[in-house]
Formats: structure tokens, sequence, C-alpha cells
């Protein structure tokens, strides 16, 4: 079941293996669900945008160009999702129950966090798209260097030097204003 890549497995799903699409799911349920979860911060939004992800995967693998990497393809998915949900949420929205007595600090905190967040993911959209895969394999699907590596088809030197320079890029452009 593992041993097939996920090109094979796409491949067998569109010749109307219904089972390899089923593998697929399952062996990114876990990973993609901790991305989305490290970017919104909410168990039970996490696991509804996860479940939108695949959903989206579903309606558009007919689509995908099979010369790139599905698991990069699937990420970028969640990413975007994420992003979406923030953009609905609006940031700056307060819940009926929240305690509007308490201290403003923890409000103002939190609406900072998610400006924070937001212009972290708008300067990572200015990078170029090798470097935003290596940033998010390795800091948002918390991949090793060999991991990125190896997914990617690239020395592992590449990937560490990529990196280092996407770092050096995002502080510059979180930082110049």
């Amino acid at each position: 079941m593992t041993e097939q890549t996920d090109e094979q497995l796409i491949s067998q799903y569109l010749e109307g293996d219904e089972k390899s699409l089923e593998i697929l799911i399952k062996r990114y349920l876990k990973p993609i669900y901790s991305f989305v979860y490290k970017n919104i911060g909410n168990r039970a939004v996490a696991e509804d945008i996860t479940q939108e992800v695949f959903v989206k995967v579903w309606k558009n693998i007919k689509r995908f160009n099979k010369e790139k990497k599905f698991k990069n393809w699937l990420f970028t998915i969640a990413k975007n999702s994420s992003i979406d949900f923030l953009r609905k949420k609006k940031i700056a929205t307060v819940s009926f129950n929240d305690d509007l007595s308490s201290e403003k600090s923890g409000f103002t905190e939190g609406i900072e966090q998610r400006e924070t967040i937001k212009e972290i993911h708008n300067a990572l959209k200015k990078l170029s798209p090798s470097y935003q895969a290596i940033v998010l394999l390795k800091d948002e699907s918390n991949l090793t260097f060999k991991e990125i590596a190896k997914e990617l088809n690239e020395p592992i030197n590449t990937i560490k030097s990529r990196y280092r320079r996407a770092i050096f890029i995002l502080k510059d452009l979180l930082y110049q204003k």
C-alpha cells in the first residue's frame, strides 16, 4: 500500500481505482491537519479546513500537473485554504462570548499576532516558488533538509543554501517597513 508513489496512486485513481485516492488521503491526512492547525490555531477549524482541502483535491485532481510534486500541490492548497479562512475571519473579529471587561492587551496581542501571520504569508508569496516550497516544507511541514532534498530531488547543500537565502529575503521583506 505505502510502497506506491503519489504519482502512481494518482494515475491509478484517474484510471478508476477509487482506493488509490483513499491511500493518498490516509498518507497526507495527519501532515495536512498539522500544517493547517499551525496556521489557524483552532482544532475544529483545522479539521474543517483539512476536509475542505481534500475535497478540493478530489475535485481538481484531473487537472493536476503530473510533472509537479503532488505533495507540494497539496500543501499549496492547504496554505491557500488557511489564508482564505483567515481573510474571511477578518482578523479583528470579536466573539460575543469574549469577556469585554477583561484587559484589552490580550485582544490587541491577538490582533497583532494575526497581523504578523498575515505579513509573513504576504512576504512568502513574494518569494520564488522554489524558495516558497523549501520554507513551507521546512517550517510548516517540519521536514528535515534531507527529506526536503529527497522530496525536491535536489542536493542537500542546495536546499540548505536556498533556505538560508529565503530566510534572508523574508527578513528583508518583513523589516523594510
